[in-house]
């Protein structure tokens, strides 16, 4: 019989054709409510998910259901204990868009350093004047990085090799190999009061949940950015705008919102001094291509019986 694949909303076509050349039946469910999900999954094989919210009940309703996996890195809307839980494998895209990611956020550090985006802005009014307000230079400066996964190594690499920064990476473990221009601590005070740029890369956990509040934000230095293009849950929304209000920091850029879709009334969106973006540093031609194939893939394997490329969980591990 053929095992059959739910996508939860659609995606690019190179990811419906795997599953298809691969002999999967493919169906988009109508909606993505809970409820609707519920009833979407009870004959389905597999779950190929981007923004839909899977929850134990969504989960308990595939009775079939050996695999969930994500369009995309972040898992934080699939509840992958409750998974586990009924032994079915959660995979995700992890190599599909890190260097996306990772040139993006050189372009927002980019952005930030030269002021792009406020003489745009400015000059749209007719201010030829704003050009007396000086960007920096990205030579020499630091770049704090919290999150030293591969996004974050990318990153480093690129600050490093193309603009000849300097790089001070967040280390929770010590088992690493140095690499030439960048500095390891295991202390974020000393990264936060000694870079002059902070860019995230972590996912939202209970730990990192708020890893970045007033307190964080009150030792960078006046003349910092902050990047976030992690999870928006990872920063306290408030304590930036208020840091952003009172030019505690120079500037921030933001990618990622608390709930996924940021509410229209965001005072962030009131500030010059920020820029904001709606959750696309992920977001290329060739990134979206990756992000519908490699979950597909982890779907196949799974169903075929093989150890997925992109384990999220280890159901191998529950079972023992």
């Amino acid at each position: 019989m053929e095992k059959r694949v739910l996508l939860t909303e659609n995606i690019e076509k190179d990811g419906i054709e795997y599953l298809e050349k691969m002999g999967y039946e493919v169906k988009v469910a109508r909606g993505t409510s809970e409820d609707i999900l519920v009833e979407e999954v009870r004959d389905c094989d597999a779950m190929l998910v981007r923004m839909a919210n899977i929850t134990a009940k969504v989960i308990q309703a595939g009775c079939k259901l050996k695999v969930i996996s994500k369009f995309g890195v972040g898992v934080d809307n699939i509840d992958v204990e409750e998974a586990t839980k009924q032994g079915i494998q959660v995979t995700n895209s992890a190599e599909s868009n890190n260097n996306t990611v990772a040139e993006y956020t050189i372009g927002l550090i980019l952005a930030l350093s030269k002021k792009f985006f406020l003489y745009d802005h400015e000059l749209r009014k007719g201010n030829f004047g704003i050009r007396n307000s000086l960007g920096i230079d990205l030579k020499e400066k630091v770049i704090g990085i919290i999150g030293a996964g591969s996004i974050g190594k990318l990153v480093a690499k690129k600050a490093v090799l193309g603009f000849g920064m300097k790089v001070i990476e967040l280390k929770r473990h010590k088992d690493f190999e140095p690499e030439d221009g960048i500095k390891y601590t295991y202390d974020i005070e000393y990264l936060l009061k000694n870079s002059d740029f902070v860019s995230l890369h972590v996912p939202l956990t209970e730990e990192t949940s708020k890893l970045i509040g007033e307190k964080e934000i009150s030792i960078m230095k006046p003349e910092a950015f902050l990047i976030n293009t992690a999870r928006g849950g990872v920063v306290d929304n408030e304590a930036l705008v208020n840091a952003l209000l009172n030019n505690k920091i120079a500037g921030a850029a933001v990618d990622v919102y608390e709930g996924e879709i940021p509410s229209k009334d965001n005072p962030l969106f009131k500030l010059d001094n920020v820029i904001v973006t709606p959750h696309t540093a992920a977001h290329t031609i060739e990134g979206m291509q990756r992000m519908s194939v490699h979950p597909a893939i982890g779907i196949h394997e799974v169903l075929s019986g093989k150890r997925p490329s992109w384990p999220v969980n280890d159901v191998e591990e529950m079972k023992k």
